[in-house]
C-alpha cells in the first residue's frame, strides 16, 4: 500500500515495537472489540449492496468463487510435499491459504477508497463463501474421510465461529435493513472504518512480529511458499474476476482475497480436525510472512495486475 499510508505505518509501528521487545500491548478486550466492529462493518456494507443487486448471476459468481476456494489448496498441496513438509502440516497450510484474511480484505477496502477506485460492494459475500471450502479440503488431504472425525463439533466451529457469524449477521442485517435502515449506523461502522482498521493493524503488527521466531525452525521453504503462493493465487483470483466481468476494483479485490491467508477461522478449525499438524507453522506463514507481504507490497501489486488486465483484454 505504500509506506506513507498511515494504516501501513500503524502496522509497522506494532511490528517494530514487537521486534524491539517494547512493552507496547493493546488490551485483549480492545482487540476483540476492533475485530467485531470490522467484521460487522464489512458485512453491513456488503448486505446493503446485496439488497440492491441480489440476482441469479450473483449466485453463479458465488459458485465460481467457491470452486476457486477448492482448487487453490489442491494446487498448493503437492508443492508443499515437494518442499518436504509432512502431510498433516501441508494440509493445514493449504487450508489457511485457500481461505481468506478478513484483515487483508479490510486493508484493501481502505486502499481502493484512498485511490478513488470503486468495486462491487457485494464482494464481502465472497469473503463468507471462501471461509469454509478450503478447511474441508485441508481435512480430506490430511486424513481422508475418517469415522473418528467429530463432524458435528467441526461443523459448529466452521459455521458458528465468530468471524462467520459476524460476517453473515452483518450481511443479513444490511440486506434486511437496506441503505435507509443502516444510515444511523454509518458514523461508527463506515465513517470510522479506517481509524478502527489502523488500531487493529497496530495489534496485528505486534502479533506478526512475534511469529517470526519460528523461521529459525522452518527456514527458507516456508518463506518461499508464503511469498510465492499469494502471487500465484492472486493471478488466479484476477483471472476469475475478469471472467466474471468484475470492474477493475472488483478484479483487484478478488485477487487480494485469493492471495490472502486466514489466521482467525482456519487455525481453530484445523486444531480441532487435524491436531497432529503444527499450528505455529501455519501461523508463521500466514500471519508472520504473507500478511505483512500483502499489506506492504501485495495489494498495490494486485491493483496494478487488475489495471493491466483491463488495458490488455
Amino acid at each position: 500500500m505504500g509506506l506513507s499510508d498511515p494504516v501501513v505505518l500503524f502496522f509497522l509501528l506494532g511490528f517494530t515495537a514487537s521486534l524491539l521487545k517494547s512493552e507496547l500491548k493493546l488490551p485483549a478486550s480492545l482487540y476483540e472489540t476492533l475485530s467485531i466492529l470490522l467484521l460487522l462493518a464489512i458485512g453491513l456494507k456488503g448486505g446493503v449492496e446485496l439488497a440492491k443487486q441480489a440476482s441469479w448471476s450473483l449466485l453463479g459468481q458465488s459458485v465460481a468463487v467457491l470452486a476457486m476456494g477448492v482448487v487453490l489448496p489442491l494446487l498448493a498441496f503437492p508443492l508443499l510435499r515437494v518442499f518436504g513438509f509432512a502431510r498433516a502440516d501441508a494440509a493445514s497450510l493449504v487450508a489457511h491459504y485457500g481461505s481468506v484474511s478478513v484483515g487483508t480484505f479490510a486493508v484493501a477496502v481502505a486502499y481502493l477508497a484512498a485511490q478513488g477506485i470503486v468495486f462491487e460492494e457485494y464482494l464481502p459475500l465472497f469473503v463468507v463463501v471462501l471461509e469454509v471450502p478450503a478447511i474441508l479440503v485441508g481435512i480430506v488431504l490430511a486424513k481422508g474421510i475418517r469415522r473418528d472425525t467429530d463432524w458435528k463439533a467441526l461443523g459448529h466451529e466452521l459455521f458458528l465461529g465468530k468471524s462467520i457469524v459476524l460476517l453473515i449477521g452483518g450481511l443479513l442485517i444490511g440486506w434486511i435493513a437496506g441503505p435507509t435502515g443502516v444510515k444511523p449506523l454509518e458514523p461508527l461502522f463506515f465513517t470510522l472504518f479506517k481509524p478502527l482498521l489502523a488500531l487493529f493493524l497496530l495489534e496485528m503488527g505486534l502479533i506478526a512480529a512475534s511469529q517470526l521466531g519460528s523461521l529459525k525452525r522452518y527456514g527458507v521453504p516456508l518463506v518461499v511458499f508464503a511469498t510465492l503462493m499469494p502471487l500465484v493465487s492472486s493471478v488466479a483470483g484476477a483471472g476469475l474476476g475478469v471472467a466474471l466481468g468484475l470492474s477493475v476494483g472488483g478484479v483487484a479485490m478478488l485477487a487480494t482475497l485469493a492471495a490472502s491467508a486466514s489466521y482467525i477461522a482456519v487455525p481453530a478449525a484445523m486444531r480441532m480436525a487435524v491436531p497432529e499438524a503444527n499450528p505455529s507453522l501455519s501461523l508463521t506463514a500466514s500471519l508472520g510472512i504473507t500478511f505483512p507481504f500483502n499489506i506492504v507490497i501485495g495489494i498495490p501489486l494486485y491493483l496494478q495486475l487488475a489495471q493491466w488486465l483491463a488495458a490488455t483484454l
